[in-house]
């Protein structure tokens, strides 16, 4: 017997050599294309972009978001913690930005040298499931970015999970006063496939994990109505499109 969400999901995951993912849904709610929508766009950008969470770009004022603040059901919706995701993406590397608000933040204090800390998951964190090859289900990458810039980069496979070590950038900026922080993510294209076909579907999921204590927020884009929080359906993920 269990007690609380993340320790079951845990207990679960040890079919993943000990790695402990944790899966929240949330419904998506579009701003602009409505809610229950399973599909982001990523826009095309002609150069390289700098990253700056503070200051973006002009660029991403040409992605659309897309939103979420319900629950790894697809329910308890708090605006209070509404996560928007943007995706840009350029021939050589795929963006992601993420504008996060919250109640509380629990975070890590220590990590490596160039900030990557493993376990980041038992922390708030905001997080993205990407899969370049639908065919291949259970073969995806999973990326994480805390509040306080920490980062984990991961592949995940039947049975067992390795350091992605993409070559991932990232900048992150924590506004305390108004209880939001923003990351933004570079991820090198090659890390992700070999041969990036950007008239490919590909699959995707959004989640962001907070909470000081159990039972913790577990939300996602796209529900996993798991009985216990679990971020490892890649049945539920959404879809990823490319546009010009």
């Amino acid at each position: 017997m269990v007690s609380y969400p993340y320790l079951a999901v845990r207990a679960r995951l040890l079919r993943y050599a000990g790695f402990a993912g944790l899966i929240l849904i949330v419904s998506s709610q579009f701003p602009v294309l409505g809610s229950q929508m399973s599909e982001i766009v990523a826009t095309h950008v002609e150069r390289e972009i700098a990253l700056n969470a503070a200051h973006p770009s002009e660029e991403w004022q040409q992605a659309r978001p897309v939103s979420f603040s319900s629950d790894w059901q697809g329910k308890n919706g708090d605006p209070e913690r509404e996560t928007t995701v943007r995706v840009l993406w350029s021939e050589k590397t795929l963006y992601l930005r993420f504008e996060c608000r919250y109640r509380d933040l629990k975070v890590f204090d220590d990590s490596d040298a160039n900030g990557r800390r493993d376990q980041l998951w038992d922390r708030d964190v905001a997080e993205a499931f990407l899969q370049p090859d639908p065919a291949r289900e259970h073969f995806y990458k999973e990326f994480e970015v805390s509040p306080n810039g920490m980062w984990v980069d991961l592949d995940i496979f039947p049975g067992a999970r390795s350091d992605l070590k993409s070559g991932m950038q990232r900048s992150v900026v924590l506004d305390e006063k108004s209880h939001t922080w923003s990351a933004e993510l570079a991820i090198p294209i090659s890390s992700l496939t070999k041969q990036f076909d950007p008239g490919k579907i590909w699959r995707v999921n959004f989640y962001r994990v907070e909470g000081r204590n159990e039972p913790r927020a577990y939300l996602a884009w796209q529900p996993t109505r798991t009985p216990l929080p679990n971020f490892h359906v890649p049945a539920a993920f959404g879809n990823l499109r490319f546009a010009r």
